[in-house]
């Protein structure tokens, strides 16, 4: 028995020898030509190969700027790869090494995309679904990011864009809110309703969300016979919007909240 394992134990290592060598078809690129080549992939499309290409750079030349220029390309063919935990993962970790860099506006900036990409991901992938168990966590560390380039970078050439992303994000996480408000008033759990309604008002107060938020904290005040506290959100909707169709209690009808984006 052990004579017929020995014997098979030797073929089989026999027969690793006939397989085909893996070539590696960079071997003796300089640092100069792994960067260019991972450039033209990345214009042409061959993301895939583009990352190959800018870790094969950075593994084997770590130090000078190719090296440090593929941290931040390799982000961008992540991103470009629908690959966004991995694109943020190089983002942060290009932040970290080069806080100081010229371009690392662009790494706030491009990690906040990813983020942005991510959520975005998720909304068309769900569709009409009941979105109340979403974790708006991406939207909210894709405004995290902006926020920080917009701060540490107020005249960067992606300032612009980012402060247009983050009003679209306040809006977002707004309308989270109040869906998940409305979501427990439909439930007759009206403490919860009305502190997310509060809790929209207070860290979203120019979102137009807010309409409705404060109709639902008008019902839900009303259903719990809180009837100073009802008034007074009453008077703040109808100050804020005397137009308002919520002042007659018509909010079920709205547009989902992931749609907000149809404006």
């Amino acid at each position: 028995m052990k004579r017929s394992l020995l014997v098979l134990l030797v073929v089989l290592l026999a027969g690793c020898g006939l397989l085909p060598k893996t070539v590696d078809e960079t071997q003796g690129w300089s640092a100069q030509r792994l960067y260019s080549e991972a450039k033209d992939q990345l214009n042409s499309g061959g993301y895939e190969k583009a990352i190959k290409y800018f870790e094969t750079l950075e593994a084997r030349y770590p130090y000078g700027r190719y090296a440090q220029q593929a941290q931040l390309e390799v982000a961008y063919a992540y991103y470009k790869d629908n690959e966004p935990v991995s694109a943020i993962a190089a983002c942060d970790r290009f932040i970290k090494l080069h806080p100081e860099h010229p371009n690392v506006d662009y790494a706030y900036y491009l990690r906040g995309l990813a983020n942005f990409t991510e959520d975005q991901g998720l909304l068309g992938r769900i569709g009409d679904q009941d979105m109340t168990d979403r974790d708006p966590k991406a939207a909210g560390e894709s405004f995290d990011s902006f926020q920080q380039l917009v701060t540490r970078f107020p005249n960067s050439k992606y300032a612009p864009d980012a402060l247009a992303r983050m009003k679209y994000l306040v809006d977002a996480l707004a309308s989270h809110e109040v869906h998940v408000a409305l979501y427990y008033y439909k439930r007759d759990a009206y403490v919860a309703a009305s502190n997310r309604a509060q809790y929209a008002i207070e860290h979203y107060p120019n979102s137009p969300a807010i309409e409705q938020a404060l109709a639902i904290l008008v019902k839900s005040y009303d259903k719990m016979g809180i009837n100073d506290l009802r008034d007074d959100a009453l008077r703040v909707l109808q100050k804020n919007f005397p137009n308002s169709k919520y002042v007659a209690g018509n909010f079920d009808k709205s547009k989902p909240w992931w749609r907000f984006w149809q404006l």
